[in-house]
């Protein structure tokens, strides 16, 4: 049984005839303790903060039986291990055009186009807002810098809070086209107009995160950790 967020993705699962759904990562409708195994990969990296992180792992813990199994997947800060360049590295097109265009999101983006902004007068933060936010124990003070890199596409990570770009041709992949083909959007206006860019944000995890992440819940305990093509990769059990 397979689960996203993203409705359109459910919808094509349905088309192929598996069972899917669409729900949370944080908030799966599904029984305590009725999965044999459980299977992350490449979303956990997408929450914005260590808490929020933990609390995908601990759901996925909690739909695990006793004796059961989570394979978690994650990027890693780490794109060149033990001398070897990951394969995300490797696939960098030899195209100059391309690299151009691909390279077209290297400015800085405001953590305001992703979030309520609190760090300036102007924002569309109301005032009960920051009331409630300081309710709640969260800190309204300015950010010291509330922007985030924007990543340039088959380089090495700079900083473990980014936005990678994603470049979307015509919506859809032409048979024998790559994924990759598909995301590179023209260099023209009109191209860039009918070809968005969109930015989702990553924290790439440094060796060892994921598994200290892990080794905090006391339901479960790490079977193996490893890399694996850029990823950083633990097995975990239930207790």
């Amino acid at each position: 049984v397979g689960c996203d967020r993203s409705k359109n993705l459910v919808d094509i699962c349905g088309e192929k005839n598996f069972q899917a759904f669409v729900c949370d990562a944080l908030s799966v409708p599904i029984r305590s303790g009725s999965c044999d195994a459980c299977i992350s990969i490449a979303v956990i990296h997408h929450f914005s903060t260590a808490e929020r992180r933990l609390a995908a792992i601990r759901e996925l813990a909690r739909l695990l039986r006793p004796g059961g199994t989570a394979l978690i997947y994650v990027w890693a800060m780490e794109q060149e291990y033990k001398n070897q360049k990951s394969k995300y590295l490797k696939e960098k097109n030899g195209s100059k055009d391309k690299e151009e265009e691909i390279s077209t999101g290297t400015a800085q983006t405001p953590l305001s186009d992703q979030m309520p902004d609190s760090s300036s007068q102007d924002s569309g933060c109301s005032d009960g807002l920051r009331n409630d936010w300081k309710d709640e124990g969260w800190d309204a003070k300015p950010a010291a810098d509330s922007r985030l890199p924007v990543h340039t596409n088959r380089t090495s990570f700079h900083s473990q809070d980014l936005l990678v770009p994603w470049h979307l041709k015509g919506g859809t992949k032409k048979e024998g086209e790559s994924v990759d083909t598909v995301m590179f959007s023209a260099s023209s206006k009109e191209s860039q107009e009918l070809n968005p860019v969109f930015h989702r944000y990553y924290h790439v995890f440094c060796e060892g995160e994921l598994e200290a992440a892990c080794r905090t819940l006391d339901c479960v305990r790490v079977q193996k950790s490893y890399y694996d093509q850029g990823n950083w990769c633990v097995v975990l059990e239930k207790l």
